[in-house]
């Protein structure tokens, strides 16, 4: 069975830092193409950062250059740090596993960023 498990999340001041940490299990982590979406209220799902199993990063323009996405696949675990966060980056972040055939959600873990 496999699971994403989400974690970091948290309530932060306008201009803080976090980590996020999505740890997965039950699939062969290295040839997944991981993601973390974010959902806000009344908003759609939006892709934040994507990460290819061959290291292949992208960013949704709202983040590029304050978020960094990253993998360890020894640790089957893909993060997400989030610098100088904007209180428009409030919402559910949601861990994504994809190989082409086959997509996993995660739980999410809430960030809360105040003006």
């Amino acid at each position: 069975q496999v699971q994403l498990n989400e974690s970091g999340g948290g309530l932060v001041q306008a201009g803080a830092s976090l980590r996020l940490s999505c740890a997965a299990s039950g699939l062969t982590f290295s040839t997944y193409s991981m993601g973390w979406f974010r959902q806000a209220p009344d908003k759609p799902r939006e892709m934040v950062a994507f990460i290819s199993s061959t290291e292949s990063t992208a960013y949704s323009d709202a983040v590029k250059g304050r978020f960094t996405i990253s993998r360890d696949n020894a640790k089957n675990t893909v993060y997400l740090q989030m610098n100088s966060l904007k209180p428009e980056d409030t919402g559910v972040y949601i861990c994504n596993a994809l190989d082409g055939l086959e997509n996993f959600w995660g739980q999410g873990t809430q960030v809360t960023v105040s003006s």
